[in-house]
Parts: structure tokens; C-alpha cells; sequence
């Protein structure tokens, strides 16, 4: 059996895995709030736990995973979107909005996720969807000693849980002078956090033991986590801007709910993502989002879902990843190379070994691209195919962008031979210069020798502009 290592947040090191049941892989992955489209960043993690979903398959057998991703769809966000549509006149109560919105961008969601590759997780729980079991998982904490009721709220109390900063490394001293935490009244910790708060009688809101109200974000995941894959299980991870306070808040809460348990044994964190090596923000101007890049924005054109896949793959995931427009045009050729390559072609019975070793080291997939890489130069079709797709490339769904219409040269490459055969006679080379500088402008490498031309889709491809020269 492959032997998987993954770096463990929790130890600071990297380790060997060895799940709790190897029959049962349990592994966790934050969602997102649905209130808006999903940006680049948001994606990283997705692919990367894609990735590892995909390893863990391989490992142990498809029946014998199960990989959760939440949809958090309670938050102050989505409130005021669909207060603000109420306010331009749209028709429903804000519950009914509300809903409604979290309704669209999940779909949107799992679009744009798709188009990078993604396969769905085994469940895909919605906040709204557990709001017993949070409330029950409160209530125990209370019970305990680790809550508090105060005004209608109820607050996990940070002291009662000595373990508190393990995860991220800081001391609650620490966390009070560089946080920016909530000054309440009714607080009795400034770091003590929201397990439910009150809700105004037209916000959506449920009944509980303290008020009509409505869940903190930390103690979702803990009870969606729980419920699906029990108090105890494998893998936990996402951003490593969850690490504080959100994964350490989840393992305060259930760990004092379920003190014989371990709630997650290793946590994998990806770094963040900048984009042509700086912050991804709106004021600088480079922000955009999966579909933005999908479909083409601001006089850029469209990328392909696969290609910004590569791109992602192309860093490992605890570095942070710079997306650049080089990146993508690297990435778009080496794709449609390697599809030419693997054209009418099986895959192998397996990955390349040494691409397996790679991505079962802490998900090394750049070590394992240079592999491909390796195997496109000794033209190992079938050994490429196959490890590409245990990396969720080269896939038949995935190839619409780099298929038939207008890719298929051949006619052109007769062309531009036959225009080359009449200059070397008439020694008027003016057609042959044209044909070339319109066959680059649209993203086409030339390659003629004596014989013949051979023509090849590159970076930057334009199946439109080779129309025009058909």
C-alpha cells in the first residue's frame, strides 16, 4: 500500500498518515459562505482537497472514503444582499430572499468547482440544514461548564479550555492584544465567541433554550462535522486563514463537547494566493473571480477551467501561489501538447510510480507535473494519461476547450506548404510572411521543414481567428 505523508498543523511536522479506520477515511473541508461568486482564492483549497480525495481514493478504495464540504448559509453577508434586494423591491419576505440567494450562488458554486475539475464531495451539508444538532451541541456545552447564556447570547468560554492557541501556535495573552475581537458587555473573556446570538424578528432565525436566533459560524462546522463523520476522524483543513480563530474555535467547541474523542487528527492549512506578486484586492484592481477568468473579464480572454487547475497544481500548497498570465499560457500549451500526445490513446493500468510517491508526499503535485513533463518528452502516452488524470487532468470532460472546432490545422498547414512550394519558384515570399504573422497572432506554432509544415495549437490559442483564415 502507497504510503501517504502529509504535513500536520496540529505537530508542526510532517507525517505519516494512518487513519483511524481504513475502512472509514473521514476528511472534512471547510465551505464557503454563499453570499457572492467564488474568487480565485477561494478555489485553492477545493482542488487541493480534490487532489487528496482523489489520492485517498486510489489508496483505499472509492467505498472507503468519505470527504464532507460545508455550504455555510447563515451569515450577516447574505442577510444584507437580500436586504438590499428587498430594498430594490424584490418580492418574498427577507427569509424567502435569503434562501433564495443562498439557492443561487451554491449553484453558481458548484459550477464554477466543476469547471476546475472538481469532483463532488460524499455530502455537502448546509448550516440551515443542522440547526438541532447545534443547538444540542450547545446545550451540552453549557451543561459542562465550557458556555454561557447572557442577553439572549450564548458564549463558549475560552478558559475552560486549557488547550486553547495549540493549533495555531498563540497564547490567549497573545490573541487578546492582536485580536480584534468583540467588546460585549456580557462577555466574560474578550476572547470568549458567539456560539448563538439573537436574530431580529425579520432576519431568518430559529427557536432555542436562549432566543429566537440563529448559530455562530464555528460551532457549524462542529456539529456538521459530528453528526457526518463522528467526534472523532481523519482530516481536517482548509485556508490557512482559517487556522485562527475559526479551526481553533472548532476544536475548542468539540473537543469540550466530546472530551474522549480527538476530533481531527491531522490538519492540512494551503497558503494564500496572489496574483501577478501581489495581494489579490479589489483597490489594486486584480480581483477577480473563478467565473471571471472562466468566461473573460476586462478585455482578458477567457482561461480554461483546466488550465487554471495546472496553474494550481503547478505550487505546492503549502507555498503561497503567485497567478500570473505566463503561468496560464505555459500551463494552456503543455495541455494541449500532452492532449495531442494522448490522443485516441488508453491510459495505463496505473500513475507513473514516481508521480504517486510525489503527490502521497504531502500532495507534492508539482513534483508530479515534472514527472508528466518527463513522460511527454519519452513519449509515454498511455503512462502520461493515467497520471494525469489521478491529478484530475486530461480528462474527456475536461478537454471541450482544446477540442475540434477550429483546432484541427491540418488544411492550413496544406495551406502555408503550398504557399511556401509557389515562393520558393516565384521567389515572392510576401503570402508565406502574411500567413505566418496572422497563424502566430492567433496562437499557432509553426514548425516547416523541406518536406512539410506542421502546425500545433499553442498559448493564447483563438479558434476564431483561424476561421477567418480557413
Amino acid at each position: 500500500m502507497t504510503e501517504i505523508k502529509l504535513h500536520n498543523t496540529k505537530t508542526r511536522k510532517k507525517e505519516v498518515f494512518t487513519p483511524i479506520d481504513d475502512k472509514n477515511v473521514r476528511m472534512y473541508l471547510c465551505g464557503p459562505t454563499v453570499y457572492d461568486r467564488a474568487h480565485l482564492g477561494n478555489a485553492r483549497p477545493v482542488v487541493m482537497f480534490d487532489v487528496l480525495n482523489r489520492l485517498l481514493h486510489h489508496v483505499y478504495g472509492a467505498d472507503h472514503v468519505t470527504y464532507v464540504r460545508n455550504f455555510t448559509d447563515v451569515d450577516d453577508k447574505i442577510n444584507a444582499t437580500a436586504m438590499a434586494r428587498k430594498e430594490a423591491g424584490a418580492e418574498g419576505s427577507l427569509e424567502d430572499l435569503v434562501r433564495e440567494r443562498s439557492d443561487e450562488t451554491i449553484a453558481w458554486y458548484l459550477e464554477d468547482m466543476a469547471a476546475l475539475g472538481t469532483d463532488k464531495p460524499d455530502h455537502m451539508p448546509r448550516a440551515t440544514e443542522y440547526i438541532p444538532q447545534m443547538v444540542a451541541m450547545i446545550e451540552d456545552l453549557i451543561s459542562k461548564g465550557h458556555a454561557y447564556a447572557a442577553e439572549g447570547h450564548v458564549l463558549f468560554a475560552v478558559e475552560s479550555y486549557k488547550e486553547y492557541g495549540a493549533l495555531s501556535g498563540r497564547s490567549v495573552d497573545d490573541m487578546i492584544a492582536g485580536a480584534r475581537v468583540e467588546v460585549a458587555p456580557y462577555k466574560r473573556n474578550p476572547m470568549d465567541f458567539v456560539l448563538w446570538k439573537p436574530s431580529t424578528d425579520e432576519l431568518p432565525g430559529w427557536p432555542s433554550p436562549w432566543s429566537r436566533g440563529r448559530p455562530g459560524w464555528h460551532i457549524e462546522c462542529s456539529a456538521m462535522a459530528d453528526e457526518l463523520l463522528g467526534a472523532s476522524f481523519d482530516i481536517h483543513g482548509g485556508g490557512n486563514d482559517l487556522q485562527f480563530p475559526h479551526h481553533e474555535n472548532e476544536i475548542a467547541q468539540s473537543c469540550c463537547a466530546n472530551p474522549d474523542a480527538d476530533f481531527a487528527r491531522y490538519w492540512l492549512h494551503n497558503e494564500m494566493l496572489q496574483v501577478e506578486g501581489k495581494k489579490m484586492s479589489k483597490s489594486l484592481g486584480n480581483f477577480f473571480t473563478v467565473r471571471d477568468l472562466l468566461e473573460g473579464h476586462d478585455g482578458r480572454p477567457a482561461v480554461p477551467g483546466e488550465v487554471i487547475r495546472f496553474v494550481f497544481l503547478s505550487t505546492h500548497y503549502r507555498k503561497p501561489m503567485d497567478w500570473t498570465a505566463e503561468k496560464a499560457r505555459e500551463a494552456e500549451a503543455a495541455l494541449r501538447k500532452w492532449r495531442a500526445l494522448t490522443a485516441g490513446i488508453e491510459p495505463a493500468d496505473s500513475a507513473a510510480p514516481v508521480a504517486i510517491k510525489s503527490i502521497a508526499d504531502d500532495l507534492n503535485t508539482a513534483g508530479a507535473i515534472a514527472e508528466m513533463h518527463r513522460l511527454a518528452r519519452e513519449g509515454d502516452a498511455s503512462t502520461l494519461l493515467a497520471t494525469a488524470q489521478l491529478l484530475g487532468l486530461l480528462s474527456e470532460d475536461m478537454g471541450e476547450w482544446a477540442a475540434a472546432d477550429g483546432n484541427d490545422l491540418s488544411d492550413l498547414a496544406q495551406k502555408l506548404h503550398e504557399l511556401r512550394v509557389t515562393a520558393m519558384e516565384n521567389k515572392d515570399f510576401a503570402p508565406v510572411d502574411a500567413m505566418k504573422a496572422a497563424l502566430s497572432a492567433a496562437g499557432v506554432q509553426i514548425k516547416m521543414t523541406k518536406e512539410n509544415v506542421t502546425l500545433e495549437a499553442g498559448a493564447g490559442f483563438n479558434p476564431a481567428l483561424i476561421e477567418a483564415l480557413k
